[in-house]
């Protein structure tokens, strides 16, 4: 047997067996599984692992963008001669530091105890202005609570609380700086209460007590038993379960708390986060693949449906208190949880809100592209860019039933660089390790095109050998008839081969 002989059948088994191997493993999915099944073990909260000590320090910074409305007509307004004018005054960036502290295994390990205190550190380069020496306009929330609390009392006596409180200058406006709306101040109405309730705290701030507080203690899931559980919650401060609002459905914790999620997201999922400012879990289904710092994302964002009333979506009656006093499209009340005070929630500007809000108020511009609560999450691991909060002041008639704003939170938290460099190397490696049947196939495919060429080349060359034919050929350049007959032929003498032109393979 010739080498090209050997070369041919050592290229044909070579060839099978690639073809073989790789389809065998691209039907089999061997790798794909493999690698999911490793990384199901490695994204769970692990006593020890590295994924533990990124969930409770977590690496991306976290900024809160807090914008403020500026109202700069109040007594236009309650004159009842225009309608509200605002302004939005901002941001006012912070960083916020959300470290897990007092973290207990429980269960075998399968859920974990965690409180999460965040502080808050002021950012000037990041900010429009000086929350200290910026100054506000806004409603007056300590004056409109007490009003609200008097509602059920007769006209007169409203009336005569109302006088009594503007003969200390309190009034429905109140002009303030924005640190001390944002993180509180001592309140001259609430001092008054304080006085003869000592239980009413005499300081008022929209984040007062919440620098260096936590929302609660949590108990996560930690994957162990299913990696889908990875990251939900299974208690908030000892209960599975709310009462603040009218149906079971509408108390329910639902989800993670928005930092973390399960690995192999799917598109047609919903994904649920409890928000303890909204004081129930909302739901984010997906919008679009996106890309962030090269690692392929999902992006998630709620739903029109989220804060729809009960007429679009029936599973918000629930969030209707008491039963059946519900608001329009887009706001929550929830009063409920806020201690009364008449706290509403909707996105920025009222974005997806009824449009009786927005034309309510001089100044509102909501758009999907400054304005959408999303999330970007990679499938495999997570990012998230966040949640967008309105705070609102709810209806009352001391403003001719008006929803007004006061302010928004823009929450970000974006994967830094080197975890980003870190991730794009990961994924490359899954990617290589996920498509490895594929390049085996490749391979073999291309060793078979190889060997048709290597066989067809033999064969030509066999044809044009056993072909090859031979003929006399005379040293003289033209042979007469004369010179044919009288000289001899000597066989022999002048004979050259001449091929006759072989068959193509």
């Amino acid at each position: 047997m010739t080498r090209r002989s050997c070369a041919i059948y050592a290229t044909g088994i070579v060839c099978a067996h690639l073809l073989i191997l790789g389809i065998a493993l691209l039907v089999a999915q061997v790798f794909q599984t493999m690698i999911q099944e490793r990384i199901k073990k490695e994204i769970t909260l692990a006593e020890n692992s590295r994924v533990l000590e990124g969930w409770i320090n977590p690496p991306p910074p976290v900024y809160m963008q807090y914008f403020f409305f500026n109202v700069t007509n109040p007594d236009e307004f309650l004159a009842g001669k225009e309608k509200p004018k605002v302004t939005q005054i901002g941001p006012y960036t912070y960083r916020e530091y959300r470290p897990r502290e007092n973290v207990t295994f429980l269960e075998n390990g399968t859920k974990i105890f965690a409180t999460n205190p965040k502080s808050f550190v002021f950012l000037r380069n990041m900010s429009s202005g000086d929350p200290e020496v910026d100054r506000v306009i806004t409603v007056n929330i300590p004056f409109i609570a007490v009003m609200n609390e008097l509602n059920s009392y007769s006209f007169f006596l409203r009336s005569a609380v109302s006088m009594w409180m503007g003969s200390m200058g309190i009034e429905v406006f109140m002009n303030r700086t924005v640190h001390e709306v944002l993180w509180g101040f001592k309140d001259p109405l609430l001092s008054k209460l304080h006085a003869m309730r000592p239980e009413v705290d005499e300081h008022f701030g929209l984040m007062y007590n919440k620098n260096g507080t936590h929302e609660g203690e949590f108990v996560f899931h930690t994957g162990e038993k299913n990696y889908m559980d990875y990251g939900k919650i299974d208690t908030w401060n000892g209960i599975s379960q709310m009462n603040w609002w009218s149906s079971n459905q509408s108390n329910m914790i639902n989800g993670t708390d928005g930092s973390v999620f399960h690995t192999f997201l799917s598109r047609k999922e919903l994904l649920y986060i409890f928000a303890a400012d909204l004081c129930r879990s909302i739901h984010l289904a997906y919008v679009a693949d996106k890309e962030v710092k090269g690692i392929p994302a999902f992006r998630f964002a709620p739903p029109s449906d989220v804060l729809a009333p009960p007429d679009e979506n029936p599973s918000n009656a629930g969030f209707c208190v008491p039963a059946g006093d519900c608001l329009g499209k887009g706001v929550l009340k929830v009063s409920v949880c806020r201690q009364g005070a008449p706290i509403v929630v909707s996105f920025p500007h009222f974005y997806q809100a009824d449009k009786r809000y927005i034309n309510a108020i001089d100044g509102m511009n909501p758009n999907e592209e400054e304005h959408e609560t999303y999330l970007d999450i990679n499938p495999v691991s997570r990012r998230f860019v966040v949640l967008l909060l309105f705070f609102l002041f709810s209806k009352t008639k001391f403003l001719n039933e008006t929803i007004f704003p006061i302010m928004y939170v823009n929450e970000t938290a974006t994967i830094d660089d080197e975890s980003a460099a870190q991730m794009r190397t990961l994924l490359l490696i899954v990617t290589v390790m996920s498509n490895f049947p594929v390049i085996i196939v490749g391979l073999g495919a291309i060793l078979l095109v190889v060997l048709i060429f290597l066989v067809c080349r033999n064969r030509q060359r066999k044809t044009t050998k056993d072909e090859t034919a031979y003929t006399q050929v005379s040293n003289q350049a033209e042979d007469s008839p004369e010179n044919r007959t009288n000289q001899p032929l000597r066989n022999g003498s002048y004979i050259a081969m001449s091929p006759v032109e072989a068959q193509k393979c």
